[in-house]
């Protein structure tokens, strides 16, 4: 069954208009017609099963035959990614909203051969919330990532979020695994961690600078394994462990 997006749906609705590039998807594209079945999700936890109404160049007027809802994860994961080169954010953006993060942070580190301007940042960030849409609509993921714009990673941690467990990424040598910090959260706190920040560097790796002021605030370490990975590999690989560790409690 084809999946659409529209933020503004809401459990306690019995019908539902697609606009904008959704009505033109269905209604160009797909040829919906009256009678056809379709979901709807709202990125808030929510799925709504669907059926056409009526079509219009601008608009799909549907109506509501049910509404299944989710929880979060138990685990919110937040992904502070240095920005690659190109497009590979993009790719970032996807596979971390199908792997179900809570919230993504690009971050404009020392190495990072990215500079935006407040128009580029913009653009950006419009393009990878429509990613992150596109990756919701084509998993079935009912919870979209909440998207930050880009931000230098000293400007992220004056903003004081705190999480139960931030971890970065590193190359150097004196490491732990993740299961060995999150073993250490259990045995101190008798319970699982409900916040997770991975921070991962871009090509080149954070400079010894960055890391030192990860350090000054309590980032811990990992190693991601014996090989050096590309950014975005390193990305996935962080969050699919840290889920999987997750489910170990």
């Amino acid at each position: 069954m084809h999946r659409f997006f529209s933020s503004s749906a809401k459990k306690e609705d019995r019908s539902l208009v697609l606009e904008g590039s959704e009505a033109y998807h269905a209604a160009r594209v797909l040829r919906v017609e009256r009678g056809d079945s379709l979901t709807v999700l709202n990125g808030k936890g929510d799925q709504f099963d669907c059926r056409v109404l009526a079509v219009s160049k601008s608009s799909v007027q549907l109506d509501v035959l049910g509404c299944e809802s989710r929880p979060p994860l138990p685990c919110s994961i937040t992904l502070l990614q240095a920005l690659p080169k190109g497009k590979l954010m993009e790719a970032i953006v996807q596979k971390a909203t199908e792997l179900g993060v809570w919230q993504i942070v690009p971050l404009l580190s020392v190495r990072s051969e990215v500079k935006l301007s407040p128009k580029d940042k913009a653009s950006k960030l419009m393009k990878w919330e429509s990613t992150a849409k596109e990756a919701c609509k084509q998993c079935g993921g009912l919870w979209l990532p909440k998207i930050e714009s880009p931000q230098r990673l000293e400007e992220w941690l004056n903003k004081r979020v705190t999480y139960d467990l931030s971890l970065v990424a590193s190359l150097e040598a004196q490491t732990h695994s993740q299961r060995y910090w999150f073993n250490r959260f259990y045995q101190k706190e008798g319970r699982q961690p409900r916040s997770i920040a991975l921070w991962i560097g871009p090509e080149g790796d954070f400079s010894p600078e960055e890391y030192q002021l990860l350090k000054q605030n309590d980032v811990l370490p990992i190693t991601l394994g014996p090989l050096v990975l590309r950014c975005e590999t390193a990305a996935v690989s962080a969050i699919a462990i840290a889920l999987s560790e997750c489910r170990e409690f």
